[in-house]
């Protein structure tokens, strides 16, 4: 009697964990619908339901971070990223999207630190040298922004094409 009264309680709390998780990829989906819509404040609170009920989620932080940057909430934004890269240090878009809210603040030392994080763990990344050139650039480092677009662009990205012919290096 006792074992099938255990066997029960197991049963209950693996089907009450099964449905937690199946409410969290349902939120997590009603999120990613939203930002597709182009509601960002919206997906951001759905991101942070997810989070309250699986704080290991990191999609969810990297995707409210995103939120966050898109409604120009920098530290906040910041903040998510942080929280990905002391969690799981091995993703350069992590570097990358933190460093590019360092940038809209202004923080351009920082933001290369992060850029220059991005390229250790992917030297070939075209988003870092084109971000990396916007930090130099804002730092008044105008050869070494150039040096980074022409890198930039030679990986194929179409934001460096422009800047460098829209004559930005010279």
């Amino acid at each position: 009697m006792i074992r099938t009264s255990i066997v029960w309680v197991l049963m209950l709390f693996l089907v009450a964990e099964t449905n937690a998780q199946a409410d969290v990829e349902s939120i997590f989906n009603q999120a990613e619908n939203l930002i597709g819509s182009g509601e960002y404040k919206q997906a951001s609170e759905l991101y942070g339901k997810v989070i309250a009920q699986d704080p290991e989620n990191l999609n969810a932080f990297l995707r409210r971070g995103f939120c966050h940057s898109v409604m120009k909430e920098y530290d906040a934004a910041i903040a998510d990223f942080g929280v990905v890269i002391d969690k799981h240090g091995r993703d350069p878009y992590s570097f990358i999207s933190r460093g590019s809210a360092y940038n809209k603040l202004e923080k351009y030392e920082t933001a290369m630190v992060d850029f220059d994080k991005a390229l250790g763990l992917d030297p070939e990344n075209q988003e870092a040298y084109n971000n990396r050139g916007w930090a130099k650039n804002g730092l008044g480092l105008y050869k070494e922004a150039c040096e980074d677009w022409k890198t930039s662009k030679k990986l194929g990205n179409e934001e460096a094409k422009l800047i460098l012919k829209n004559n930005h290096c010279k």
